[in-house]
């Protein structure tokens, strides 16, 4: 453990990370780690699961322990899960210590939050907004004297978008003390992120992994042509063949809308498959229920939106599945990072439409490498087809039934409708042009 003990960290801490199986410092721990305790403020940009929590979560450990008081450091964070993730890291690493955490989320209790903030906890994790709402509403707490700033998945707090922190980060920039150390981790780099290397002014380091590509190199990385209206067929025939040849494997399935992940799931899970959704709709405790029994492997089968591609590490995921081409690269390495994590191998498989060519020419782009194509034999899936149209048609029915929002309500009752008069609601594949596949 030599390695973690030249970084400049005490000898309690080194001890911790040996019990934990941590071995030898990943990139940008080395890089990062001895810039923060030199009390410089950082920006790590690394790829995923490459060990950036740990990279901020031990020297800010070390630091409190020299001059331990609450609120020490505030850790802002895009996602509740991811929340709960880095609370656990600062939990187990920080155990000597008797190291007191809170963390301020939605879809909890606001006055249970707030009662905990007011005994003064060494490190608060919360998601912006909910920080934000506790900021305006209450005096019991302050964050004027916390000695550490962090802002993990940086890129997708400071951009702006369907989500925009930008409100309630304003708010919580301006109650936090002007000196400070800002530490801001990211997986991937963009403008926005060098363009708000401003909030970082105490003599900043800027630490970013030097690589030919964006992604691990044990990830297997291909995609699926397939024509748009036969996609959910070549899903279900992509997790029968890993069902059939791994039992044991984990799969995470990403969709773009959280209708789409509840209708994949009802559907996979008619279809005998061990299938679990996760997306913003749900209830917290559905959430960390859903996510407890994918890590534990009661479920093998995780369905969810990008609410679960930022951060989670969960080791025992083998293959990714993107149910849509990402519109953005950096959307796609969030993604496929749930896989092949520390130095595992992995692989992903991009469901790739018609419409998506110009999408994963971008992604290679960016990742500077080539996907490869992953082959299946279309007979299998003709064989299915049918039977998974009339699955899916019958789960988006009930899905209208347990009330899936006015808009969808509107649309698949008159689907209902027509399917119970005899009509089908599933416009059949375009006719095949001379010499192509059956399927197109």
């Amino acid at each position: 453990m030599a390695g973690f003990a030249e970084l400049g960290l005490s000898s309690w801490l080194v001890e911790q990370c040996r019990q934990l199986g941590l071995k030898q410092p990943t990139p940008v721990q080395l890089g990062c780690i001895p810039a923060i305790l030199e009390g410089r403020d950082c920006l790590g940009c690394a790829k995923t699961g490459s060990g950036k929590t740990a990279a901020f979560v031990l020297p800010i450990l070390q630091k409190l322990s020299e001059d331990p008081y609450g609120i020490f450091c505030l850790v802002l964070t895009p996602t509740r899960e991811l929340a709960y993730q880095i609370a656990e890291q600062f939990r187990v690493l920080g155990k000597p210590l008797g190291l007191k955490d809170c963390i301020i989320v939605g879809g909890m209790d606001m006055v249970a939050q707030a009662l905990e903030l007011s005994r003064k906890p060494h490190v608060v994790i919360a998601t912006p907004g909910r920080l934000a709402d506790h900021l305006r509403s209450s005096s019991t707490f302050s964050i004027k004297k916390i000695r550490f700033l962090v802002l993990d998945e940086a890129d997708r707090l400071l951009e702006q978008g369907c989500t925009d922190f930008t409100v309630d980060l304003e708010a919580i920039l301006a109650a936090v003390p002007a000196r400070r150390q800002t530490l801001l981790f990211s997986a991937t780099l963009t403008d926005t992120l060098r363009e708000l290397q401003g909030l970082a002014t105490n003599q900043p380091f800027f630490w970013e992994a030097q690589a030919p590509v964006r992604t691990v190199e044990q990830l297997d990385q291909r995609y699926l042509l397939v024509p748009e209206k036969v996609k959910d067929a070549y899903l279900v025939h992509l997790i029968q063949n890993f069902q059939d040849e791994h039992q044991d494997w984990s799969i995470i399935i990403f969709t773009n809308t959280c209708k789409t992940c509840q209708i994949l799931c009802m559907m996979l899970r008619k279809f005998g498959f061990p299938a679990v959704a996760l997306h913003s709709t749900m209830r917290q405790k559905e959430r960390f229920a859903a996510l407890a029994k994918f890590k534990s492997s009661i479920y093998r089968i995780l369905i969810a939106t990008d609410v679960a591609s930022r951060g989670l590490d969960i080791p025992t995921v083998q293959v990714v599945i993107n149910h849509n081409t990402p519109g953005l690269p950096k959307i796609y390495i969030h993604r496929v990072g749930r896989t092949a994590r520390a130095g595992r191998q992995g692989q992903a498989i991009t469901l790739v439409t018609q419409y998506d060519i110009h999408l994963v020419h971008a992604i290679e782009e960016q990742i500077k490498k080539k996907l490869e194509e992953f082959s299946v034999k279309e007979a299998d899936v003709l064989q299915i087809l049918t039977q998974v149209n009339v699955v899916r048609r019958e789960c988006e029915i009930v899905s209208v039934g347990e009330g899936a929002g006015h808009e969808a309500q509107l649309v698949l009752g008159a689907q209902s409708a027509l399917f119970k008069m005899g009509t089908p609601v599933t416009a059949s594949p375009s006719p095949p042009e001379t010499g192509s596949s059956q399927l197109w």
